[in-house]
């Protein structure tokens, strides 16, 4: 490989970025300006009504966010004059045609300037309407690729997926692209049309119904996790996300094609500073239920493992993908699995610890300034089954009391019945979506990963763009780190 730095790779560069509000983006473009300033443009597609919109949506959601402090105090003034020179916030839509974007001479200058096109853009609800998920991670990823072949210099489009689209599964899950059709379950076949015709034939039943909106919502939503257990997936969005893969992988011709396959991202452990996070994710879910005393267990095998990785890792990552990348012509999609579990796992049992000692040691206090003492120890659950029989045990008779109480006698329990159920029904839903997370006993393979950390070595970039979770110390990061980000961010 060249040598050569990120710095001078990324001078004079015009980069197209998708999904530009969101988490990983907003890390990328504020690590990409604050390490080489005199990068020519940064075209930032975000969902808006129009560019000016879309410029407010950049400057109230991106750059007025606390990430951007340290290069807020290091650049002055000069970020403004900066933005406005470099930054070009684009109003548009990856789920349509031409990615939404509207106005054909913009598109035009786009295509002739534009080398390097990162599609982070995604809907990450791992319960979306199917519709809506369609249209994003898999049609979306499909016009983006048709965007990417209009672009005359381009040299390479790299593609940010899940590493949950291998699933739930065990032993070593490695690196590979799905082929089209490709499905989990390996019996059925995974056919785009007939999963779109699928969409559109429950449109029609629920016209037929005259079905409210919230009652579409609920059948698509449904409908999605339908399709996904069909196959072999378990949920909407890896099963979107990997129709999405499979694409770009059938669709790409000549065309570079990296994808980068994240598993559950966290808080920044670096860069630009330790603990900023933005919007629940995966984990913290828990850690917030808990925390605030809602939750008294945790569910998931304590045995399991956690598969961690945090945000500016995955950012470092990507830049450093495309510094390889650039200008080769691979047949194959290349696909690198940023993760933790083959080389510094980390079990569920962990967390749950690191969580009930800070916050005994940290106790949060809510609004009416009460202070929330947690329970201890946590109670896990090691399988689906045994947290239904805790479901039936704990919450069924409770049901089964006040339905009697409230057939016999007056009608005051109905709200406390149909909470009661809902969280009962809640509870068990979620549980079985954050499933593949939580009961993980696998490892996801990073041979490709770690070749192109030894690449990075070669040219002295192991430090500017590390995502090595080898130097993660994960009792220091939860507790000193990520847990305190939560609390600050998220709380």
């Amino acid at each position: 490989m060249e040598s050569r730095t990120i710095q001078q790779f990324l001078q004079g560069k015009t980069l197209l970025i998708t999904g530009a509000t969101g988490f990983l983006a907003k890390l990328l473009v504020e690590k990409i300006l604050r390490v080489q300033p005199n990068v020519k443009k940064l075209y930032l597609l975000i969902r808006s009504s129009d560019n000016n919109s879309a410029r407010e949506r950049f400057t109230d959601e991106v750059m007025m966010s606390e990430l951007f402090k340290v290069i807020r105090e290091k650049m002055s003034v000069n970020l403004c004059s900066l933005v406005e020179e470099k930054v070009f916030a684009i109003s548009g839509d990856i789920s349509h045609e031409n990615m939404g974007i509207r106005n054909s001479e913009l598109r035009e200058e786009m295509c002739k300037e534009i080398d390097i096109i990162i599609n982070s853009a995604a809907t990450t609800n791992f319960y979306e309407r199917y519709d809506v998920a369609m249209n994003v991670n898999a049609v979306g990823a499909m016009n983006v690729l048709k965007f990417a072949k209009s672009c005359t210099k381009l040299t390479m489009l790299l593609h940010v997926s899940t590493a949950y689209v291998c699933g739930k599964a065990t032993g070593v899950l490695s690196e590979k692209s799905f082929l089209m059709g490709e499905t989990l379950n390996k019996i059925s076949y995974l056919d785009m049309d007939v999963e779109r015709d699928v969409i559109a034939n429950k449109f029609k039943e629920l016209e037929a119904l005259n079905a409210t909106s919230k009652e579409v919502t609920t059948a698509m939503k449904e409908l999605g996790i339908q399709r996904a257990r069909l196959h072999g997936w378990q949920n909407t969005y890896t099963f979107t996300k990997a129709m999405g893969e499979m694409l770009l992988g059938h669709l790409k011709e000549n065309l570079q094609v990296v994808i980068i396959r994240p598993t559950i991202i966290t808080s920044t452990y670096k860069e630009p500073f330790p603990g900023w996070i933005e919007r629940v994710r995966t984990v913290d879910s828990f850690i917030l239920a808990y925390g605030k005393g809602i939750l008294n267990f945790f569910y998931g095998d304590p045995d399991s493992k956690l598969d961690l990785i945090p945000g500016d890792m995955v950012v470092n990552s990507i830049l450093a993908a495309t510094l390889t990348h650039e200008n080769q012509h691979s047949k194959e999609v290349v696909v690198y699995h940023i993760s933790s579990s083959s080389r510094d796992p980390l079990r569920n049992s962990d967390i749950t610890f690191f969580m009930f000692h800070y916050f005994t040691q940290n106790p949060w206090i809510n609004k009416d300034g009460k202070t929330i003492n947690v329970r201890a120890p946590l109670r896990s659950f090691s399988s689906m089954a045994s947290f239904r029989k805790h479901i039936s045990t704990h919450y069924l008779p409770l049901l089964k009391m006040l339905k009697f109480v409230n057939l016999v006698s007056c009608h005051c329990f109905d709200k406390t019945y149909w909470y009661m159920e809902r969280k009962m029904h809640t509870a068990i839903r979620l549980s079985e979506l954050f499933e593949p997370y939580l009961f993980f006993y696998g490892s996801f393979d990073d041979v490709n990963t770690e070749r192109l950390r030894l690449a990075m070595k070669e040219i002295n970039m192991d430090d500017v763009l590390n995502f090595d979770p080898r130097c993660i110390k994960w009792e220091d990061y939860l507790m000193n780190t990520h847990i305190p980000g939560v609390v600050k961010y998220l709380f």
